[in-house]
């Protein structure tokens, strides 16, 4: 028929109805201490306040067959040791043989303690995968106060606003 992938059919009271798929925007987070979860809900909130849907969730419950309904996607995690934290770089390494995330929209978030690398690392990685991220990353040293809620709601504005215009 020619519809593109955004369109799927519904049958209500016997008619055909075109409708579009909602996209899904995940704003995924590994975290230690609950910072690095604190910022993910701020930018899910920035992208929501936006009218754009968007879910902040643990990467331990998101699946990497979900990044196929997505048409955005922000990851973060804490630093640890300089790096990654181990679960969230396997997660993010994963990501090629189960999705096609190339050209999708893509954020990298994280807090630290001592060092700030994790964020720098993953949208490395994600820029590997052919995504297009958005600079800077954001990077929040310890707890987040007030400025850096206010700063992690804009970056989700940010992705909502480049969604929109897309």
């Amino acid at each position: 028929m020619g519809l593109g992938k955004q369109h799927v059919f519904q049958f209500f009271y016997g008619k055909v109805k075109l409708c579009q798929i909602q996209q899904k925007r995940w704003v995924v987070y590994l975290s230690t201490s609950g910072n690095t979860k604190v910022i993910s809900d701020a930018i899910a909130n920035g992208i929501s306040e936006q009218n754009v849907e968007a879910t902040s969730i643990s990467f331990y419950d998101v699946k990497l067959e979900d990044l196929k309904a997505t048409d955005a996607i922000a990851v973060g995690s804490s630093t640890f040791h300089y790096k990654i934290l181990p679960p969230m770089e396997k997660f993010i390494d994963e990501v090629p043989a189960n999705s096609d995330v190339k050209g999708k929209l893509a954020a990298a978030f994280g807090s630290y303690g001592w060092s700030d690398e994790a964020p720098i690392l993953i949208a490395e990685k994600l820029r590997n995968l052919g995504m297009n991220v958005i600079d800077p990353v954001l990077r929040i040293q310890y707890k987040p106060i007030d400025r850096d809620i206010k700063e992690a709601e804009r970056l989700g504005m940010d992705i909502a606003e480049k969604l929109k215009n897309a």
